[in-house]
């Protein structure tokens, strides 16, 4: 470690600093000594865990352009970047890096009283970057000597800059007054709203070169401030004018990667081999390939893939499996029966028809979705679900304007009553008073209401599950009755009741609950297997 210009002092026996000696090296106390190059004070810390443990850094070539992209300088001497999102999967080093840059911007950033903050949701997870940077202060006598530790209040004092480092959690939102020179927000994807983000990111107006280091793992609510932030970063990556002081520096698998393949995971784990176990992640794989609820946080934590849901329900390998080419004009005067899930002005609504198969044991799905025009752009543009794609293609009806049109539903259900024997249409009442009025007296339609609960839907939902497992459903591929497939969370009650669940699900499942609407009122009727209770948990 080179000399710092901090002042070394010692400790009184009452925990404060022994105040005697105002000046060292020229620099008074208050004032910054000048900026260090960030990759040598960095290779000059110690690893605080592990096999590195009290080991000196060697920053990695993958960690050292990291480092000079986040510190790269305009031409007028002042960092380019302001805001950087560094998304890593787990165990390549996420934690030591970021509280290696924290006290690079405490000791060595040249900032005059910095404030530096390391950021979580809650006040365990905000610790961590904390401690880690607390760690490495104690492996290093002149670090120990120029600093000051509060464990209790999670804040480190460098009295000769007069700067300071603490660890904030949400619940810290409401504490205005910040001046921060550089913060850390760890793992933003658990964050439950933005207000600990909008106080931080809105706190750095006062500083010349300030840094906002965001580090996190993929999530799954694409309405979280990650998302929002992770949407951006996509856009910077195509079109960096776009937001020249934005940095985005993601670690990622492709969305329609093999997510057990290890070139894969080598792609995205830059640390993978070297310090990142390989056998490590073969063990995980190997356990979310016979545990199917665990896919999902093996890919969010391993491949920093975002899911569409926190533990999955139904496997998109599973359902994959199942398609096939069918021919839907040579079902026509065959047995059906319709399952609807209506919504009025937000976003789907889906009329699912299923026919059984002549043996009994199975059945085909034919799906249908309406959607309002009006609010295509902005999933398109937001959520990156790709409506306007699937309009055009005829998979999804767009209803003129901002609302769904009951009347193209209406239609469009008449219709299969007159190509097909349509022996039930099975609806949630929901939303569907009028619409259902008006099909079964004025249309004479048979329509049977299904209330959307446990104890009305668990045997559905699990005869769901078992055709799917066991390849007894059928399904032409449609891409919006996947896409809802890869969505749906279920709630399970302590009887072992299941049902799918808008709550948990984070993007829209309308076509599996009209599925499962369906498939309640076929099996009512007689139609198909039902051994699927002692089959499936």
């Amino acid at each position: 470690m080179p000399k710092l210009a901090e002042i070394p002092r010692e400790k009184s026996r009452a925990g404060g600093w022994n105040a005697k000696q105002p000046r060292r090296h020229g620099v008074a106390i208050g004032q910054a000594a000048p900026p260090q190059d960030p990759i040598a004070f960095i290779n000059r810390l110690t690893h605080t865990k592990g096999a590195f443990a009290g080991q000196t850094f060697k920053l990695r070539p993958w960690q050292v352009r990291i480092v000079k992209k986040i510190f790269k300088k305009r031409r007028d001497g002042q960092r380019q970047y302001r805001t950087c999102l560094l998304m890593l999967p787990r165990k390549n080093g996420k934690s030591e890096l970021a509280a290696a840059i924290a006290l690079y911007g405490l000791l060595a950033d040249g900032e005059a009283g910095a404030e530096v903050y390391s950021a979580a949701a809650d006040k365990d997870q905000a610790g961590i970057v904390f401690n880690v940077a607390a760690q490495m202060i104690r492996n290093d006598p002149a670090l120990v000597a120029a600093t000051y530790i509060v464990d209790s209040q999670k804040r480190i004092e460098h009295e000769a800059s007069g700067g300071k480092y603490r660890a904030i959690s949400a619940e810290a939102y409401t504490k205005w007054g910040y001046n921060a020179h550089l913060c850390v927000y760890d793992e933003m994807h658990a964050a439950g709203d933005r207000r600990l983000h909008d106080v931080l990111s809105t706190s750095m107006g006062g500083r010349t070169q300030p840094l906002y280091l965001i580090i996190s793992t993929a999530g799954f609510d694409r309405h979280s401030i990650l998302w929002e932030l992770y949407s951006h970063a996509k856009k910077v990556q195509e079109n960096p004018k776009l937001d020249p002081t934005f940095l985005p520096l993601i670690f990622e698998a492709p969305p329609e990667a093999d997510w057990t393949d290890e070139k894969v995971w080598k792609a995205c784990n830059p640390a993978l081999g070297d310090f990142r176990s390989l056998e490590d992640m073969r063990i995980a794989c190997a356990r979310a390939k016979a545990i199917p609820a665990q896919e999902n946080s093996f890919r969010r934590l391993f491949l920093n893939q975002w899911t569409e849901q926190d533990t999955r329900w139904l496997a998109l390998a599973d359902w994959d499996a199942c398609q096939g080419p069918i021919d839907w004009d040579a079902f026509k005067g065959r047995r059906c029966y319709v399952g609807l899930d209506l919504s009025r002005t937000t976003d789907l609504t889906a009329v699912v028809t299923l026919f059984p198969d002549d043996s009994g044991s199975g059945f085909s799905v034919l799906p249908h979705f309406f959607v309002p025009a009006g609010r295509i752009p902005e999933r398109v543009t937001r959520d990156r679900v790709p409506y306007d794609e699937w309009a055009r293609r005829g998979q999804l009806t767009a209803c003129p304007g901002m609302d769904i049109n009951q009347q193209l539903v209406r239609a469009y259900v008449n219709d299969l009553c007159e190509r097909y024997d349509v022996r039930l249409i099975a609806y949630d009442p929901y939303n569907a008073v009028e619409l259902i009025r008006q099909l079964e007296q004025d249309d004479a339609r048979p329509c049977v209401k299904v209330r959307q609960t446990k104890g009305e839907l668990s045997s559905p939902s699990k005869a769901l599950e078992s055709a799917v497992l066991m390849g007894r459903l059928h399904h032409d591929g449609h891409p919006v009755m996947r896409w809802n497939i890869g969505n749906v969370a279920i709630e399970i009650d302590a009887a072992g009741n299941i049902q799918p669940s808008k709550e948990k699900s984070t993007e829209r499942i309308d076509g599996v609950s009209a599925l499962v609407t369906a498939l309640d009122v076929m099996h009512r009727d007689g139609q198909g297997d039902t051994t699927y209770a002692v089959m499936v948990v």
